[in-house]
């Protein structure tokens, strides 16, 4: 991942969670601001009390942001992060994150999405099957994404993919540049 954000700048995470990752990349990428985001209330809270424990100078108070939502409380960023959204959520809040990061990447920035990913031709890990079948049967909107159907979406943006990475345990990092 390292090599795709830039070297300098402001990084948006859309859907921080508990905010340990945000401590994590803001601590490994000093030269980088970044922003965690969630639209769950309790996510805020535990990635505020993170930011204050870890003391991290770049590392940014929380911004309440919903991805689904058209409205994004940040106007221009150099990189978007999203780890482990697109499977725990809607297709609405894909589309939506995918609509925002057109509006709010700076021309040639990443939209970087990581996790587990279904792929045409691609025979499926049986633990990735496994964890789709729990996640539809938890909630029937969620489940792994095609990388195909996240391509067809971003050829309504401004966004194309430029880099698929195999990741450990059979997740993909996908990157997406605005044109």
């Amino acid at each position: 991942m390292a090599k795709e954000l830039p070297e300098d700048g402001l990084v948006l995470e859309i859907a921080s969670g508990s905010g340990e990752h945000a401590i994590h990349f803001a601590r490994q990428f000093a030269n980088l601001d970044w922003q965690p985001s969630d639209r769950e209330a309790e996510s805020l809270a535990s990635i505020e009390a993170w930011r204050i424990e870890s003391g991290a100078e770049n590392l940014r108070p929380a911004v309440l942001l919903d991805a689904a939502s058209g409205e994004w409380p940040i106007e221009l960023v150099d990189a978007i992060v999203c780890i482990n959204m697109v499977h725990i959520s809607p297709w609405a809040a894909t589309e939506g994150l995918f609509s925002g990061a057109s509006k709010s990447l700076a021309a040639g920035a990443p939209l970087l999405l990581y996790g587990p990913y279904a792929e045409t031709g691609v025979a499926m890990a049986e633990t990735n099957v496994a964890f789709d079948l729990s996640l539809r049967e938890r909630n029937p909107e969620w489940g792994l994404r095609r990388v195909e159907d996240l391509d067809e979406l971003s050829s309504g943006t401004d966004l194309v993919r430029t880099a698929r990475y195999e990741m450990p345990a059979n997740n993909l990092a996908l990157i997406y540049r605005r044109r």
